[in-house]
Parts: structure tokens; C-alpha cells; sequence
């Protein structure tokens, strides 16, 4: 008795969804290859393996210094326009801020 129960339920869900198909969601997916979010070309950002202190000298001093912490010693220091990582005294990495 209680397997014709789930069969008539199975059943049902499966007319359900076969008269009604809008009610299955539906969605899109758009996908970004992360080099092209941004034009990198245009923007004037420190490069990998400048030191910190060409960084200074051609960008001025970071708004604000996070770390360093975690070994090997990683730090971020904060621009108006982008946010660069340092490993040691190197840059690894710049990343563009969003523009609001």
C-alpha cells in the first residue's frame, strides 16, 4: 500500500512538471575570463618583483598597510585605484579596486 503511495506521488510530480515546465528554474550562465574584467594595458600598477621602495618612489605612500603576516611574510598595501601584495619586499601581485 505504501509503495503505491510514493509510485501515485511520483507519478504526479512527474504530470506536474511535464504540463507546467515554467515552474523548473531556469538560468543563464555568463562567464568572464578573469583577463578581460578588467583593461589591465591602461592601468598604471606596480609590476611583479618591484621592490617596495620603487613602489614608494613612483606611487607615493599607500593610503594604508596591512601585515605583514604569515611565512613567507605577505603584505597589502591599499591605493586609491588598486591594492598591491607583497612577499617580503616584492611585489606577487596588484589587483584593481572596483569602481563604484
Amino acid at each position: 500500500m505504501k509503495k503505491n503511495r510514493i509510485l501515485l506521488g511520483v507519478l504526479a510530480l512527474s504530470a506536474t512538471l511535464t504540463l507546467f515546465p515554467a515552474a523548473s528554474a531556469v538560468a543563464e550562465e555568463i562567464r568572464v575570463p578573469v583577463g578581460t574584467q578588467a583593461d589591465r594595458d591602461q592601468a598604471n600598477v606596480p609590476g611583479t618583483g618591484m621592490s617596495q621602495a620603487s613602489v614608494r618612489a613612483s606611487w607615493g605612500a599607500p593610503l594604508e598597510i596591512q601585515g605583514p603576516v604569515g611565512q613567507p611574510p605577505i603584505s597589502q598595501w591599499h591605493y586609491p585605484t588598486f591594492v598591491v601584495y607583497f612577499e617580503n619586499d616584492r611585489v606577487i601581485h596588484t589587483v584593481l579596486k572596483h569602481n563604484r
